[in-house]
């Protein structure tokens, strides 16, 4: 583990003590969802940030495209995020369900490819 051993065992100690507290003390598990949520929301926060300062930082790139390359780009975009958002109740749904969702992401993923390849070629 290196110099810092003592360090890394704390950490993992405090990790496990935090979940020994969250499984036994009534209440715990409101908690732990309620917490689940609020890092979920500050995740999904984050990466809204980052998918703002991305265009922001590679618009006149985004602009340069063909209107169709863009449309492709937008649409694959929106069909990754409701995949995404979709996740648990198509995989619930049954064998369709979860192979619509891998069509989708597929669909989605080959759709950002062509775009990049496009704007590559230029």
């Amino acid at each position: 583990m290196g110099p810092d051993r003592g360090k890394h065992l704390r950490n993992i100690a405090i990790v496990i003590l935090l979940a020994i507290i969250v499984w036994q003390v009534p209440g715990g598990d409101t908690a732990s969802v309620t917490i689940n949520n609020l890092l979920g929301v500050i995740f999904i926060g984050g990466l809204l940030f980052f998918g703002y300062r991305f265009y922001m930082e590679h618009r006149d790139s985004i602009f340069g495209l063909e209107e169709r390359q863009r449309g492709i780009l937008y649409a694959s975009l929106a069909l990754v995020a409701i995949a995404l958002v979709a996740t648990s109740r198509m995989w619930n749904a049954g064998g369709l369900g979860a192979v619509l969702w891998l069509a989708f992401i597929s669909l989605a993923v080959w759709g950002l490819y062509s775009v990049w390849r496009a704007y590559r070629e230029y």
